[in-house]
């Protein structure tokens, strides 16, 4: 779990007070922001010191273990050695920041450490400070990458940030689509999560809580206001938590092909999926098409539809590989109910 939490408006303003007592002599901080920010006020605000160093971190892609060894080697080279690690944007970002830390202090490539409980050793100190809400990359212990061979997490007790900051001011004015989609990363975590086999109380007690807050900001009456903002970012903390003790689903894992093969963008390519799962999330699917009415929010339709055999098979080789997410779903007899034939279908519906 995440050491430290500091949430509040304007608590952003409190990042040099709490990397302070993180800083080495000669060893930098590095900041790595969504390049959304570049030549905008946020880039200015960040209390840079001595070698300090800001890198504008290319969101058009989620990461890949390419681009963190790239930058892990960059650091390792500039530098030998930096205090710590700083992610400030969306899930792509914070996701960034957390390999890159896992990187510095551990040998060979990231895709050696895609799987669950590979990471050998703690990564160097990392911050996490989330400007979109809905992903929960800020409390996970994962961090998603798209790999030569698969899209998946290094998933770890070292994955988690030992800091975050949960400023909402920090996530107004994000365009509707943009939120709408990475919002419902979380609402699916929550409907997931309190439909898995892996359900206990802790989870529970999370996921119920963060979808009721969904329910509130994506159903709820008037404009968009900044009550709004705040339910969403502590949905999303809440929605993470909620995950980080059972696990997600069909969503995700169906997902997780689409992102190695199209490149989707996870919480769209989340929505896109989970708009047709009426047989397995009856009540939610229900629910989040009355959201995406309620939002005039469009889902891509037909993305699969001139695809060859072999990229289907890609696709569902990627997400049959994601076995504890099935479990979750369908039980540990999830291979007998999710064959390969029946996971082409539920593709060719894209």
């Amino acid at each position: 779990m995440v050491s430290y939490v500091v949430y509040g408006r304007g608590s952003f303003n409190q990042l040099d007070e709490i990397l302070t007592p993180h800083r080495k002599t000669n060893a930098p901080m590095i900041f790595l922001l969504d390049h959304f920010f570049e030549n905008k006020p946020l880039a200015d605000r960040i209390p840079l010191l001595g070698n300090d160093k800001i890198i504008f971190a290319n969101t058009a892609q989620e990461p890949k273990t390419k681009q963190v060894d790239a930058l892990a080697n960059q650091l390792k080279q500039e530098y030998g050695s930096v205090s710590g690690i700083i992610g400030i944007g969306g899930g792509s970002v914070l996701d960034l920041a957390k390999a890159v830390s896992l990187m510095m202090t551990n040998p060979g490539t990231s895709a050696d450490y895609q799987g669950w409980d590979l990471v050998k050793f703690p990564g160097v100190y990392k911050a996490g400070i989330p400007t979109l809400s809905g992903t929960g990359a800020e409390v996970s212990r994962t961090t998603v990458l798209t790999g030569p061979t698969r899209k998946l997490g290094m998933n770890s007790d070292y994955t988690p940030f030992d800091q975050i900051i949960l400023d909402p001011e920090l996530i107004f004015n994000i365009p509707a689509n943009q939120r709408f989609y990475t919002g419902m990363d979380c609402y699916i975590h929550c409907i997931e999560s309190l439909t898995g086999t892996f359900l206990n109380e802790f989870s529970k007690s999370y996921g119920e809580k963060a979808l009721n807050l969904c329910q509130k900001v994506f159903l709820g009456d008037g404009e968009w206001t900044a009550l709004y903002d705040d339910q969403l970012m502590m949905a999303s903390y809440a929605g993470g938590m909620s995950i980080a003790y059972s696990q997600v689903g069909v969503a995700h894992a169906v997902s997780y092909g689409l992102g190695y093969l199209l490149g989707t963008k996870h919480g769209i390519g989340n929505c896109i999926v989970f708009d047709k799962l009426e047989d397995y999330y009856p009540d939610g699917v229900r629910e989040f098409k009355k959201m995406v009415e309620k939002n005039g929010i469009e889902i891509p339709q037909h993305i699969t539809k001139d695809l060859t055999d072999e990229q289907f098979d890609t696709m569902i080789n990627v997400s049959l590989g994601m076995k504890p997410l099935w479990e979750n779903a369908l039980g540990p007899d999830w291979e007998r109910k999710m064959t390969r034939e029946k996971l082409r279908l539920l593709y060719e519906k894209l």
